[in-house]
């Protein structure tokens, strides 16, 4: 007879297989480094502008300097709708890509088509403890990219999608 505990797991995890895939979110950290990009590049052109319009133009001219920070409010609600956006899902034989907020795009990567996984990460996203997983198939329009994950789940991405792809190609 089972427990209450080991049915209620169960269960969820028939329910969780039964529903479709279980998609996992891209972390924080990836929102919180493009925000302070924007910020940076936005104040650093708001800036530039200003002194910019001041000299040439005359004080009253440097108030549009002012566009580019309606532009970064704008810009700051849009990264958060595009970070929501992006979600993958390990399925039994393939990896599923999901992103977009306007235009809804979703990548289907057979595990036995997969020739390279790569982990990449550039100096701000080593700043910001964040790597991505790059996936490379036969088919260069199928390439796909997982940005902004913990270098620790990239890594284990990256291990299982190779040991996956490894055991699916056998066959072929």
């Amino acid at each position: 007879m089972e427990t209450g505990s080991q049915k209620d797991t169960g269960t969820a995890r028939d329910r969780r297989t039964e529903d479709g895939p279980v998609w996992t979110g891209l972390p924080p950290g990836l929102l919180r480094m493009r925000r302070l990009l924007l910020v940076v590049w936005l104040g650093l052109l708001t800036v530039g502008l200003g002194v910019l319009l001041g000299w040439l133009a005359g004080p009253g001219w440097a108030t549009f300097a002012a566009l580019p920070l309606a532009l970064m409010v704008w810009g700051w609600v849009m990264l958060e709708r595009n970070w929501r956006s992006w979600r993958y899902a390990e399925r039994a034989d393939d990896l599923l890509i999901s992103r977009g907020v306007l235009w809804r795009e979703e990548t289907v990567v057979p595990y036995g088509r997969m020739q390279l996984v790569e982990v990449t990460s550039g100096p701000v996203e080593r700043h910001f403890g964040l790597a991505s997983v790059q996936l490379h198939t036969a088919a260069a329009a199928t390439d796909a990219t997982i940005p902004g994950l913990d270098p620790a789940e990239a890594e284990r991405l990256r291990d299982r999608l190779t040991e996956l792809g490894e055991a699916r190609s056998a066959g072929l």
